[in-house]
């Protein structure tokens, strides 16, 4: 459920589309963050500080720590508020906070995979998301990163589906927007679930009556992939072919009547007997039979 969502650390994936935008839905997760008493650093890409810090209280925009990279990323204007390591410095600046609980949000990711490597930002998000970093040991942080799936192939895609421990698609139908949650945790099967909701002026979640439930399998906005589709050989019998297996005897195989056919000599065969003459080389000493090795 989505209000069970902020209650762990880690990478927490939103990949929306040109149809359903996630921006909302990821200032109603900083919102519900920066109301339970977590401090909130927002690295904003894609829209000036303004535009993001609209529409929030006074109490959610004072627990916001906003870094900008909107207004001149590359410090061409010489003004010495950029970042010098860039935006993955910021980032690691995040990762050395003295706080316990902190969210970090970064809108977005699809701008940081158009101006990094994929393997950089990977690294560096999984360091925000474990909890290990180079300054000691600390609580992991949770990161909510929104993403434009539909901006990237399926590389980069992938690379930050393996990061995140919980993974929101936004979807809908009929105007009715929906959200299906991919948790992953250690040791523990993946649990799919899904929740209609709409987001208030204000920013709030409100959830809708809907098909909300733990699954074992995902839904069917989720493809599966058959592994049975392209095999040269069938993995089932039918009914006629499981009968002609049960009923065909192998030819190591020995039935009764056979044995005794094979062990009963037939009329007119004689007992058979061997006749042997023994050889000039023979070695016929028993005390000594390896005196012909001439040793």
């Amino acid at each position: 459920m989505l209000e069970s969502l902020l209650a762990f650390g880690g990478l927490v994936l939103l990949r929306d589309s040109v149809e359903w935008e996630g921006r909302g839905l990821l200032k109603a997760l900083v919102k519900k963050s920066a109301l339970s008493g977590e401090q909130v650093h927002v690295l904003g890409c894609e829209v000036s500080e303004e535009e993001f810090r609209e529409g929030f209280e006074s109490v959610v925009n004072s627990r916001l720590i906003y870094h900008d990279l909107f207004k001149d990323p590359l410090n061409w204007s010489k003004t010495g508020k950029a970042y010098p390591e860039g935006p993955l410095g910021a980032l690691r600046a995040m990762c050395r906070t003295d706080s316990g609980c902190v969210t970090i949000a970064v809108d977005s990711l699809s701008w940081l995979l158009l101006h990094l490597p994929c393997t950089e930002l990977c690294q560096t998000l999984h360091v925000l998301s474990s909890g290990n970093s180079c300054s000691g040991v600390r609580p992991p942080l949770r990161v909510l990163g929104l993403l434009h799936e539909e901006l990237h192939g399926p590389g980069p895609l992938g690379a930050l589906s393996s990061l995140a421990q919980t993974e929101m698609t936004i979807d809908g139908k009929m105007g009715q927007a929906s959200v299906y949650i991919l948790y992953r945790r250690p040791q523990q099967r993946p649990v799919y679930q899904s929740q209609r909701f709409s987001i208030l002026p204000d920013f709030s979640l409100d959830l809708q009556e809907g098909p909300v439930g733990s699954q074992q399998q995902p839904s069917a906005h989720i493809p599966l992939v058959d592994p049975t589709t392209h095999l040269t050989f069938n993995l089932h019998l039918s009914k006629k072919e499981r009968e002609a297996k049960n009923n065909l005897t192998l030819p190591f195989q020995f039935s009764s009547e056979k044995q005794q056919a094979l062990l009963r000599s037939g009329p007119g065969q004689s007992a058979s007997r061997i006749f042997y003459e023994p050889d000039v080389y023979d070695d016929l000493d028993q005390e000594d039979p390896d005196d012909d090795l001439d040793i």
